[in-house]
């Protein structure tokens, strides 16, 4: 039976770009045979994260949103990194054998110390708790986006040296399953950079009413007036019609744009259109999240219980560690 892995980090409201990247995904997947793990990744948060409330909370959203979303709390494992402490003691193992020239080639360490993130040793081993979250389960197939492709080979590569290290097969071999959106390109964000809580460029997937509209209204646009004709494959606003609009409706707007004229839509009806698309796809999201807040019981329920059912998982693969290694 296939073990499908993957998670997400609570470092703010999750938004546009985690759900077409990842979450959708992960939902869809959760719905086919085989067992499904996916955990909030606490422990990674804390290389960014000093504000311990605020962190209480994104972890608590991010498990609603998830369940908001369709996930199946009983038959999919929804749980917190942090419930697991099995896997903190497998990434030291890992990290007995993990080679430094490895992990200085980690892009994503790459990548936050180029935008000013203090260089931590928690930040420059992150790939190897990632590492441990991945082998933890003897995951299968892990669902990723591009950009974090790499952690799953630095998973690959971290497994194949423990077991070469100890001559015993401990760590399974994970695969990747690349996301597709629904195009090839990425979730922009308002300034029309990739989506990202790093770039203050979000729409979280729950904005509704004058807030949502207000965030709308920032999406970079031009002077020119509707009368004008423009090319829409140009305009960031139609990158994100797309994502909510029908096949049908998306070209003719395009058309109209193209053409110009009286009666085409300016940068104002697009972004309206864009509020109702976005409103319409998350309504009956926004009903269940409702009711989710409103029963906290249930939520630490499906926590516990998927805490329960990694934690079994994960003290087991670190048993088969200790004993190759010559710890048990």
């Amino acid at each position: 039976m296939a073990v499908h892995l993957s998670g997400i980090q609570p470092s703010g409201l999750l938004h546009l770009g985690n759900y077409f990247g990842a979450i959708r995904q992960h939902v869809a997947l959760s719905e086919q045979k085989g067992e499904h793990f996916y955990f909030i990744a606490d422990y990674h948060a804390l290389t960014s994260s000093r504000d311990p409330e605020a962190l209480r909370s994104y972890i608590r959203e991010t498990a609603i949103t998830y369940l908001a979303l369709g996930l199946d709390g009983d038959s999919a494992c929804l749980f917190r990194q942090s419930d697991v402490p099995e896997v903190t003691e497998i990434a030291w193992l890992l990290g007995t054998v993990a080679g430094m020239g490895l992990l200085e080639r980690a892009t994503s360490y790459k990548d936050k110390i180029a935008k000013g993130l203090k260089p931590s040793v928690g930040l420059f081993t992150y790939p190897v708790l990632m590492a441990s979250d991945i082998l933890a389960y003897g995951s299968d197939i892990v669902p990723v986006g591009k950009d974090q492709a790499q952690h799953v080979e630095m998973a690959q590569d971290m497994a194949a040296s423990f077991n070469a290290a100890f001559d015993a097969e401990v760590f399974r071999r994970p695969e990747m399953l690349l996301s597709e959106e629904k195009s090839s390109r990425k979730v922009p964000g308002l300034d029309g950079q990739k989506m990202s809580k790093s770039y203050d460029n979000t729409i979280w997937l729950f904005e509704t009413g004058k807030p949502l509209r207000k965030a709308l209204n920032r999406i970079v646009t031009d002077s020119r007036p509707p009368t004008e004709p423009k090319n829409p494959d140009e305009l960031l606003l139609f990158d994100l019609l797309h994502l909510f609009l029908d096949d049908g409706e998306l070209q003719q707007l395009k058309t109209s744009v193209r053409e110009g004229g009286e009666g085409a839509p300016g940068y104002g009806d697009l972004k309206n259109r864009l509020a109702e698309g976005i409103e319409d796809w998350f309504a009956p999201a926004r009903e269940k999240r409702e009711l989710l807040l409103a029963d906290t019981g249930e939520v630490d329920r499906i926590l516990a219980r998927g805490g329960e059912v990694a934690r079994e998982r994960a003290a087991s693969v670190r048993d088969r560690a200790l004993e190759a290694s010559g710890l048990r």
